[in-house]
């Protein structure tokens, strides 16, 4: 009888010595009951995985590789193991898997008890049922076990994660020595690290100073600046930005910001609440002044508004470098239509006798009159408020009743999923309820423990947390309740005071007038009744910002998608020059 084994050695197993831990002599002790029983223990059928948690399915090869063994039929008979918890410390999936190997036709066995697991009747079943829910129980325990130990080490100040950039970690160790002859290691703490404390001032300062990320990383790169994990590959604008947010880096510690959950067969990080959050001061760990870190927070601010993004936050556009660094509407996107080039923004100052900013044609104040004849100026604020009235105006009810409508029709599909999700956010808040009356009687009892407090503390953010979606879910069904005519007109209100709007929101204007326009503004000069100024004409679509949204052309008869008629309009004023 051919005889497969399989071994598995989690990160922490209560109960066992370190040698019958090891994987290896997981397989001598199954190879000698396979010796035992007659069996023929094929090589190729050894199967294997080393610090994974029996809670992972997904990532687990050893694991997989014998469950793909299993098909199209299996080359053995027989599967040894040590005991039920090695194939998995999920009851759900763990009793799943048991039933696809046994279907299979392959009988399993454990060598440290030397009896077989069977699913011939109802009793077997619920055996392998408590068997896997004491393993499952067994896992949990082990897990709180490391959160209290990690928390007491994070009190401390002592390394609970990997290195950091910035600091070296520094083993402390006891008087007393390891079976071995070893130095007994107590824990590990953080020490800043000169050289690298250099580098990180030096990205902060540059970035308070407005340099960007990808322009950082080139000048590291080209001082030959040492990467955080080494090689050839140097600097990255993501790895600058991870030491952008690292709050460490101004003395103070942050721990618990996230939670490690299984969730279909795998592991999985969800965000905890900030609530649950442990803060500490660690001033001997600080890097980077207040001051510093404060400016650096300031701009990412900045530059988050700057992104023009829709409902829900979805990202519509990203601002360019132009964006970013112009402060004017049109320096760009606005040209001359005699020569081509670009309507750029002047600084009028008053030796000039003029204390204000003008757009004029850019060859000709850079190339002079035989490049380019038009010699036009305008005042920036007369036409950037001109331009942005004429979108405005273009924004009339036929377009706003179709975005409204379409926004309407999203809104009635996810009210369709409103039942199902009211159903099990009520049941998870009543599982919640009957929590917290166990850990409140558990505290009235005198049986409090950190543990207890806090469990407590995640349930009721939880709860909290329920109680919000329930109260976004009734928002949600009233919207089935409102009056198309009514939104369009107070919309219509509102939208009154776009050009004021994007007037003080220059990198968000120009990213709508990007996504609206077909090409560039074009810039006319005209003189009437012997005043100069410029009439300008664009071309443009508004579905690229209201997605999916079709606006029937009422003048050609028919349907479908179609590009507004040219903002047309003057601006006509007296020569500035």
């Amino acid at each position: 009888m051919i005889a497969a084994i399989y071994a598995r050695k989690s990160t922490e197993q209560v109960g066992f010595n370190d040698e019958e831990k090891s994987v290896t002599r997981q397989i001598e002790h199954a190879t000698e009951f396979a010796v035992r029983k007659g069996w023929t223990v094929a090589q190729e059928h050894i199967y294997s995985d080393d610090g994974i948690s029996g809670a992972e399915f997904l990532k687990r090869q050893g694991f997989l590789r014998l469950m793909n063994a299993l098909k199209p039929r299996p080359a053995f008979q027989v599967l040894i193991m040590s005991e039920e918890s090695r194939l998995g410390r999920e009851a759900i999936q763990s009793s799943y898997a048991f039933k696809q190997i046994i279907d299979s036709g392959v009988r399993i066995f454990f060598y440290l008890t030397d009896q077989e697991r069977k699913l011939d009747n109802a009793l077997d079943k619920v055996m392998l049922s408590l068997t896997n829910f004491s393993a499952e129980m067994e896992r949990e325990k082990a897990s709180q076990r490391t959160y209290d130990a990690m928390l007491r080490k994070a009190k401390a100040l002592h390394v609970t994660g990997n290195k950091v950039f910035g600091y070296d970690n520094v083993p402390v160790y006891s008087s007393q020595a390891n079976n071995d002859g070893t130095p007994h290691r107590q824990h590990v703490v953080r020490r800043i690290n000169t050289e690298q404390a250099k580098t990180v001032v030096r990205i902060f300062e540059m970035y308070a100073s407005g340099f960007g990320l990808a322009s950082i990383a080139k000048a590291l790169n080209e001082d030959r600046v040492p990467p955080p994990h080494g090689g050839n590959l140097g600097w990255c604008p993501t790895a600058l930005r991870d030491i952008l947010q690292r709050d460490l880096y101004r003395g103070m510690v942050l721990w618990n910001r996230t939670q490690a959950i299984q969730l279909g067969g795998t592991r999985k990080q969800r965000k905890r609440p900030q609530s649950e959050w442990l803060r500490i001061d660690a001033p001997e760990l600080r890097i980077i002044s207040s001051m510093l870190w404060e400016q650096v927070e300031q701009r990412r601010t900045q530059n988050r508004n700057a992104y023009l993004r829709g409902e829900g936050g979805r990202l519509i556009s990203r601002p360019t470098g132009e964006d970013h660094r112009s402060s004017y509407l049109l320096s760009s996107i606005a040209k001359c239509i005699v020569c081509g080039g670009s309507i750029v923004a002047i600084k009028r100052t008053a030796k000039q006798r003029y204390d204000r900013t003008v757009y004029r044609c850019a060859y000709h104040h850079k190339r002079g009159h035989t490049v380019c004849s038009n010699n036009v100026e305008v005042r920036q604020d007369i036409l950037d408020s001109a331009i942005l009235h004429a979108i405005n105006n273009m924004l009339d009810d036929q377009v706003l009743e179709a975005s409204v409508a379409e926004a309407l029709e999203r809104i009635r599909k996810e009210q369709k999923k409103l039942p199902d999700e009211r159903v099990t956010i009520e049941r998870e808040l009543s599982l919640i309820e009957t929590r917290l009356h166990h850990l409140v009687e558990h505290i009235a009892n005198g049986k409090a423990t950190d543990a207890i407090d806090a469990s407590l503390r995640q349930e009721e953010a939880r709860k909290k947390t329920l109680l919000g979606e329930l109260t976004r879910l009734d928002q949600l069904a009233q919207m089935a309740y409102v009056n198309e005519k009514q939104l369009v007109k107070e919309l219509r209100t509102r939208l009154g005071d776009i050009p004021g709007l994007l007037t003080r929101q220059v990198p968000l204007a120009r990213q709508m007038l990007r996504k609206l326009l077909d090409g560039h503004i074009s810039c006319e000069p005209v003189e009437e009744g012997g005043k100069r100024g410029y009439r300008f004409t664009a071309t443009g679509t508004f579905d690229r910002l209201l997605t999916g949204v079709k606006v029937i052309n009422q003048s050609g008869g028919g349907q479908g998608s179609r590009t507004p008629d040219p903002y047309v309009a003057n601006v006509v004023l007296s020569q500035l020059s």
